[in-house]
C-alpha cells in the first residue's frame, strides 16, 4: 500500500470515528501544498478545551454574576485533527511544519470582534486569539483511535 493510500485510509477511519462514535459534525478534510498530509477539521458536540487563563476569567465573571443559575455558555469550537498511525514516528519538526501551515482556527470558524472581547474578557482565548492546537488522532492496527491534544508552544497547566 502506498503512503498516499495509507494516509487516505487513516483519514477515513478517523472521519468515521469522529462522526459515528463521537458525534462530530461539519467534518472536512483539509489539504494544501505546505501540509505534509491531509488533516481534518470539524465541530465536536461539546467544547473540548478551555485555556487555563480563560478558565480563570470565566470563574471570575460567574462569581460576579452571583450564585444564580446563569452560567457563561461554552459552545463547541471547530477543531483541527491530525490522523496518524501508531507505528509512525514523527519528529518535532514534522509537527512544527503542520502548525506552521495552519491558522489557529479552521476555515468557517466564527470571528470574535475586539468589541466582544472588551465586554467579555474570557473571549480573548477564543477565535483568532487562541493558540494553535489540534487533536492527534492515533490509529492502531485494530482501528481503535486514541486522541491527544498537541499545542504549538508551551501551555500552562489547567487549574483544578
Amino acid at each position: 500500500m502506498s503512503l498516499t493510500q495509507r494516509t487516505s485510509a487513516l483519514t477515513k477511519i478517523v472521519l468515521n470515528n469522529l462522526a459515528h462514535q463521537h458525534d462530530w459534525t461539519d467534518l472536512q478534510p483539509h489539504s494544501q501544498p505546505d501540509l505534509p498530509r491531509t488533516i481534518l477539521h470539524g465541530l465536536p458536540p461539546k467544547r473540548l478545551y478551555v485555556h487555563p487563563d480563560e478558565q480563570v476569567e470565566i470563574i471570575k465573571a460567574e462569581k460576579e454574576m452571583g450564585h444564580g443559575e446563569d452560567r457563561i455558555p461554552q459552545p463547541p469550537e471547530l477543531e483541527w485533527v491530525l490522523p496518524l498511525h501508531l507505528s509512525e514516528k514523527w519528529s518535532p519538526a514534522e509537527f512544527a511544519a503542520v502548525f506552521d501551515a495552519i491558522e489557529s482556527l479552521p476555515p468557517g470558524a466564527p470571528e470574535i470582534t475586539g468589541e466582544e472581547e472588551g465586554k467579555k474578557p474570557w473571549l480573548a482565548w477564543r477565535g483568532r486569539g487562541r493558540g494553535k492546537r489540534m487533536l492527534l488522532a492515533t490509529v492502531q492496527d485494530d482501528s481503535t483511535v486514541t486522541y491527544y491534544w498537541i499545542h504549538d508552544g508551551l501551555v500552562k497547566p489547567r487549574q483544578n
